[in-house]
């Protein structure tokens, strides 16, 4: 497990813009966005949409995220130096100075405040909250093996943001926007632990904590399954509580399936397909998904 290989979702070339991709894995937004935007939609039915709050909305999550994602790898640089997958990162290789990632954090999270500003006064007092959760994740593998559903939470954040991006109050019934949240930890806290898998030895030489690496693989692998169970339950709960249709709970059995495609690629005498369960369906599950959440709204 210790080999190097190149990350998934790595692009060729020496642009700035290409490096700031790769820092922060840019293309990983498509995971969780789009419940963002599942967010905006069930909202919608509460309140009017503008174009405007949806374009803010991305904006701020784009930012938080990057915010993060940036904010991770300069706390963690000493370990992707060590870590044959990581070592070929930006920092540990020295294609960005720390002082450059640090200025790019310091910017994303000033964008995202303005952006929670331009939205409502709820999302502006709420901002340094959210913000701090997310960078507090980047420390939690040092003592907890439940890294996996702070990192979760942290995206679980989306979908309420996004809810509140719209209404300016929070949900009725009050238990909507935790599903919503709960829907996004389980099902990120669950892919993150089958990530965390390759660096099972490298984690446990560096006194790292994670799922995979205090209970082995295959109790990791059920622990995983047992959040992706827990995803569909919330989701089907948001969907009730939100007065959802049909097409709604056709996306909640179409997420369902992915997730056991998914789970079919990974088994634990064989990781071989780890990548493609991580990055292609993943990202399919989000979008399958906001897409009927969307499908609803517009034709309902």
């Amino acid at each position: 497990m210790s080999q190097a290989v190149r990350e998934g979702q790595t692009y060729d070339g020496t642009s700035r813009l290409v490096r700031y991709v790769n820092f922060v894995k840019l293309p990983h937004t498509v995971f969780a966005l789009p419940f963002a935007l599942v967010g905006v939609t069930l909202a919608s039915w509460v309140a009017p949409v503008t174009l405007a709050t949806v374009v803010w909305v991305v904006v701020a999550f784009t930012a938080a995220r990057f915010a993060a994602m940036g904010f991770n790898r300069i706390v963690d640089r000493r370990f992707d130096a060590a870590n044959p997958r990581t070592a070929m990162r930006e920092l540990p290789r020295g294609s960005m100075s720390v002082a450059e990632a640090t200025a790019s954090v310091a910017v994303a999270s000033a964008v995202f405040v303005f952006a929670a500003w331009r939205i409502n006064p709820l999302c502006l007092a709420l901002s340094p909250v959210a913000l701090a959760w997310v960078l507090f994740y980047s420390y939690t593998k040092r003592f907890t093996r439940w890294a996996h559903l702070v990192l979760g939470l942290g995206l679980g954040i989306a979908p309420a943001g996004g809810y509140l991006a719209v209404t300016g109050a929070w949900s009725d019934p009050w238990w909507l926007l935790p599903a919503l949240a709960v829907a996004v930890m389980s099902w990120v806290g669950g892919f993150d632990i089958l990530y965390a898998l390759p660096d099972i030895e490298f984690d446990r030489s560096q006194g790292l904590y994670s799922v995979p690496a205090t209970m082995g693989v295959t109790k990791a692998l059920r622990v995983a399954r047992a959040l992706h169970l827990l995803t569909i339950v919330a989701l089907v709960a948001a969907g009730f509580g939100a007065g959802s249709g049909v097409l709604y709970f056709i996306g909640v059995v179409v997420a369902a399936a992915i997730l056991g495609w998914e789970h079919s690629l990974v088994s634990f005498d064989d990781l071989t397909k780890l990548d493609a369960a991580f990055f292609q369906m993943n990202g399919v599950l989000s979008v399958t998904f906001f897409l009927f959440v969307l499908a609803e709204r517009v034709f309902t």
